[in-house]
């Protein structure tokens, strides 16, 4: 870690006065002008002891948030009481066989409102879902996080919550339950002018039911949502899993009103023949011709969108003709692009013994005339390998610079004896150059506890997650995509989080 700060299996007590006072030291954005060029971090860190974060030569983090941070406003009966943990099992907040459940803080959001900013996240860990607000103003670590969302209209817990993001039309954040159908979908919680949560989660019942994760506007308002939904096992010895998930647009019938209702509509991709790409032709063992003609540069696509029906959205973008990808989990739009190129990664199989076509997954782009078209074509971005996958989150630093971060797992992290990596794929380089990695994530002393002694509800090594890019613009000139960013440059701060263990999350800094 770039300030010599090392996390551990701390106590109850939490982390000392003296280590809170320097992880919130640099929480003001970078200056102008800055940029994102680095120089590459060689190599991952090896999956061995505790070893710390190594950010490429030019940058730091400061942690803004940790998993034993109290909750100004804790619930006890819902035993939401802290950033990174639920109490209402009870037990200790420390690597006790019956510690209390990690809930486990996922993508970010960077909102300012007014002259205050704030950095919000949904949990997708413990007995249930909830959304919390860090102040990044805000220098005493007791008043720092506070609780934004934990129950529904009728009271009710929420569903573990993994993607989000902010609809400024309806001025509202948007969370997605990566579950299969009835437990997941997209829930709305309202802020005011403030930035305060006005009201409990509302599910967004038009929006379907399925395992999204991924979740963005587009200028028209329409709500674009990318599904994780593991497909059954296939290849030599099952290793590999069929295409099981599918990339959804929605269409509002208003878009400052969600709940006024709209069309889902799934992508479809077409051969060169103009035959639809369906589930029914991926699904058979993994091995279908057209899996390994995607995951091939230089290929383009003709889509479409089909409109999907009935509560269960992944069953009804299968029987809609709709095409299933390897597990895609996050999108987001090219800044510049008008909202006519929408990037989305794909996970893979997370196995180094998978023998199916786009088993290391892919970055794929999606070109359109404009972000409610009913066409486009689709183009492979980077294709994933061995050193390079389980690609997840994503996010643009530039223009030309794009962010993704890998999940692969602890059983891939084993098989290749290495730790998740942050990537910078430069998307005017040759197509297969090999990406700059600027984060060879570590891994703290409680996720390498929880990696050798879990109890069972723990989940191993760190993970990166929630990479975010974002100069907190509420309005819908803020959209990502909208403008074009700079990370570093005109308000713009980048955001991730080292979820598992001690649920860090950290604020990415050049240095002076």
């Amino acid at each position: 870690m770039k300030r010599g700060i090392t996390f551990g299996a701390v106590g109850a007590a939490g982390i000392t006065a003296v280590t809170a006072v320097s992880l919130l030291a640099g929480t003001a954005p970078a200056r102008a002008g800055d940029g994102f060029a680095v120089r590459a971090v060689p190599a991952a860190n090896a999956r061995d002891g505790v070893p710390g974060n190594v950010l490429a030569a030019g940058l730091h983090q400061t942690a803004v948030a940790w998993g034993q941070l109290p909750l100004t406003n804790p619930d006890a009966t819902t035993g939401n009481t802290h950033y990174g943990y639920n109490t209402s099992a009870g037990g200790p907040l420390t690597q006790d066989p019956k510690e209390a459940f990690k809930t486990e803080p996922d993508k970010n959001v960077y909102l300012v409102f007014g002259t205050h900013h704030y950095l919000y996240q949904g949990h997708e860990g413990g007995p249930a879902g909830y959304v919390t607000r860090i102040d990044l103003d805000q220098t005493d670590p007791k008043k720092k996080v506070s609780l934004v969302a934990d129950t529904d209209a009728a009271g009710a817990k929420l569903p573990n919550f993994d993607g989000i993001t902010w609809d400024p039309f309806s001025h509202q954040l948007l969370l997605t339950a990566e579950s299969k159908a009835p437990t997941g979908g997209v829930f709305a919680v309202p802020l005011n002018a403030a930035g305060d949560g006005t009201g409990p989660a509302t599910r967004l019942t038009a929006l379907g039911s399925g395992g999204y994760e991924g979740v963005q506007n587009d200028a028209d308002g329409n709500v674009w949502l990318v599904e994780d939904i593991g497909g059954a096992a296939a290849g030599t010895g099952g290793k590999g899993k069929v295409p099981n998930s599918y990339v959804y647009r929605f269409r509002p019938t208003d878009n400052a009103d969600l709940t006024k209702g709209g069309t889902l509509q799934a992508l479809q991709v077409r051969r060169a023949d103009g035959t639809p790409v369906t589930a029914s032709q991926l699904q058979v063992d993994g091995r279908e011709p057209f899996i390994a003609a995607l995951h091939t540069y230089g290929a383009s696509f003709a889509t479409t969108w089909v409109s999907v029906t009935g509560a269960d959205s992944t069953a009804g973008a299968a029987a809609a003709g709709a095409t299933p990808f390897k597990r895609p989990e996050n999108g987001v739009f090219r800044p510049g692009s008008s909202f006519k190129e929408f990037y989305f990664t794909e996970t893979g199989d997370t196995s180094s013994l998978s023998d199916l076509p786009g088993a290391f997954g892919a970055v794929f782009k999606l070109s359109q005339s404009g972000p409610s078209a009913a066409t486009g074509k689709i183009t492979p971005a980077y294709l994933g390998d061995l050193a390079h996958t389980g690609l997840d989150n994503i996010s643009f630093a530039s223009r030309d610079e794009l962010l993704v971060v890998e999940d692969a797992g602890d059983t891939l992290h084993g098989q290749r004896n290495a730790l998740d990596s942050a990537y910078l794929i430069d998307l005017d380089a040759r197509p297969g150059r090999t990406p700059l990695r600027w984060l060879a994530e570590g891994r703290d002393a409680s996720a390498t506890y929880d990696a050798l002694f879990s109890p069972g509800y723990n989940d191993g090594d760190n993970e990166i997650t929630g990479i975010h890019v974002s100069d907190g613009d509420v309005t819908p000139a803020g959209i990502l995509g909208a403008k074009s960013a700079q990370a570093f440059s005109h308000g713009y701060r980048v955001f991730w989080t080292q979820q598992h263990g001690d649920n860090i999350t950290w604020e990415v800094l050049p240095n002076a």
